[in-house]
């Protein structure tokens, strides 16, 4: 069955999609890339998205809008991708993930998929984390279903996702865990458009970072968040980590701009390599895998360790999360469960998504009636796939 995933993370600079088919014999499921691009918003959508996240107020007049024209921009990705798909399956763009008291309350993610359906005349699973939430869990991160499957054989072994948030899958042969790790690039895209006076949304190839020096004070502060502390299950967003934690944090504090930059690209390695340690490998994806500065700090920090990107084991570090996507709309379309309790707190195995019927009744397959415990991923016979050994 061939599947398109959209997502939008959570560094708001477009909608990643990708063409995957998928299928299962037995326990294994077999997923083959077969596509993927990516569609920068426009300026003004960008900018009317950045304007509602927290702390900034906002009104139900301004969602509205948004979660139209969220919804018309995923239709029109998907589009570029639907012909012979059969499926959509979209992660949206989140714009509040509340938490409090270490629990997930609820998550809201606009792009109405009542667009992509009509655009594309194919049913739309959406709304993949209210159910998981609605159970007790977190609603993410959910890479640990696919993590969990895909890295099943290569234990012990992490999963490393830095997109504007971080997150870990990590997989020991006693169980696995998820979990956000903190601020990936979210605090660094911040300082990038300060320091640059807007003409950067990051700070590119870490050259901001790298003409830096650790602040030593302003890391001590930064590292006294009481999240990192926090034992797993947990999730976090830029409601805790956007522009004026930051400021907080360097109130009375002399820092150049440089120096902030390779502060917080610190922050964030640190605080990724804590969630790492006692694996062989760790498995990088997302737009941080693309930060020489973060990527040097990061093997700093974790010494012996095997960095790798996900596109050495089959799955583009820049889509993998829309290849995710697939994978979660697939599975609630097969009648199977999506997530994983273990990494989100979730009381028990739960059929993920709302669907939105598509140009036609819905005919949906009988449940699969085998768990599935591993994911293969297989190269398209036209774009071969060097799958490394698993390591020794």
């Amino acid at each position: 069955m061939r599947v398109v995933g959209l997502i939008s993370g959570t560094s708001v600079d477009g909608i990643d999609v990708a063409l995957a088919d998928l299928d299962v014999s037995g326990d294994e499921v077999v997923l083959v890339p077969l596509g993927h691009s990516a569609h920068p918003y426009p300026d003004d959508l960008r900018r009317e998205l950045l304007a509602v996240l927290p702390p900034s107020a906002t009104s139900v007049e301004q969602v509205t809008r948004l979660d139209t024209r969220v919804g018309q921009a995923f239709a029109e990705a998907a589009a570029t991708l639907a012909d012979g798909a059969e499926l959509v399956a979209s992660l949206g763009q989140t714009v509040f993930h509340w938490v409090g008291d270490g629990r997930a309350l609820g998550s809201l993610q606009l792009g109405q998929p009542a667009w992509i359906a009509e655009r594309t005349g194919l049913p739309v699973v959406a709304d993949l984390r209210a159910r998981d939430i609605a159970a007790g869990g977190h609603g993410a991160p959910l890479a640990g279903t696919l993590d969990a499957l895909w890295l099943r054989d290569l234990a012990p072994a992490v999963a490393l996702n830095i997109g504007g948030i971080a997150n870990v899958t990590v997989v020991r042969p006693d169980g696995v865990q998820a979990f956000d790790t903190g601020p990936g690039n979210a605090l660094l895209d911040l300082a990038a458009h300060e320091v640059t006076h807007g003409a950067q949304h990051s700070d590119l190839d870490g050259a901001i970072a790298a003409r830096g020096r650790v602040h030593p004070q302003l890391l001590d502060r930064l590292l006294a968040e009481p999240y990192y502390a926090a034992p797993p299950p947990k999730s976090t967003g830029k409601e805790l980590f956007h522009a004026g934690y930051l400021r907080a944090a360097r109130e009375g504090l002399d820092v150049g701009d440089e120096d902030l930059l390779a502060t917080l690209t610190e922050l964030t390695a640190v605080t990724i390599a804590r969630a790492c340690a006692g694996v062989t490998t760790v498995i990088v994806s997302g737009g941080g895998a693309d930060n020489p500065s973060l990527m040097r700090a990061l093997a700093a920090h974790l010494p012996g360790t095997r960095l790798a990107t996900s596109d050495e084991f089959g799955l583009p570090r820049e889509a993998k999360e829309a290849y995710l996507t697939a994978l979660l709309g697939w599975l609630t379309w097969r009648g199977v469960p999506a997530n994983l309790p273990a990494a989100t707190g979730a009381r028990g195995p739960r059929l993920l998504g709302s669907i939105t019927p598509g140009a036609h009744a819905l005919s949906m397959p009988a449940p699969h009636p085998v768990t599935v415990t591993r994911l293969r991923v297989a190269p398209h016979p036209d774009q071969p796939i060097g799958v490394p050994d698993a390591p020794s």
